[in-house]
């Protein structure tokens, strides 16, 4: 299984959103320079996230998007699905109508039913709200630069050497 560029970006631009939702609706052009993604593509999948009902928009001069709900009602899960699709590790566990002809007497596939169920329930565990709560702690841990031979001191970009940041 992997997650594909739409999924992963749908996840930052809902954290994006949710840690600016009190400011009101957010500018999709906003989100996009924070974010480091294409205005394009985030307009895509932004629509996906509004149409599906996770997201709503607003236009005019304050329009944008914001979350139809509050973070801790998100899960990682239900914004991948969104944008992924099943998350099935093989086909046979997703398309009954077509099953392999193997599915009866087949001894890996208590193997993928076991995967899958696994995956579902760690993207499921967590929240866009927990997301969120790491990644304020992760923007409160101060740099540290690391010199040979000197104690480690927060990092300060105007008081480092050039020779220093170079290493």
């Amino acid at each position: 299984m992997r997650i594909s560029t739409k999924g992963r970006y749908a996840l930052r631009l809902m954290m994006d959103i949710a840690s600016h939702d009190r400011e009101g609706y957010v500018s999709l052009r906003d989100a996009a320079a924070r974010q480091g993604i294409s205005m394009k593509y985030l307009e895509q999948i932004a629509g996906m996230l509004s149409r599906s009902g996770v997201l709503q928009s607003g236009r005019g001069a304050q329009g944008g998007y914001r979350l139809a709900s509050a973070p801790e009602d998100y899960t990682v899960g239900k914004i991948l699905r969104l944008t992924e699709g099943s998350l099935a590790p093989v086909a046979c566990l997703t398309e009954p109508d077509s099953p392999c002809g193997r599915s009866g007497d087949c001894s890996a596939q208590d193997f993928w039913e076991g995967l899958y169920e696994t995956v579902n329930a760690y993207i499921d565990r967590y929240t866009l709200a927990d997301l969120l709560r790491a990644q304020e702690s992760k923007d409160q841990l101060a740099p540290v630069c690391f010199v040979p031979g000197k104690r480690p001191v927060p990092v300060d970009e105007k008081r480092i050497p050039a020779e220093e940041k170079r290493m």
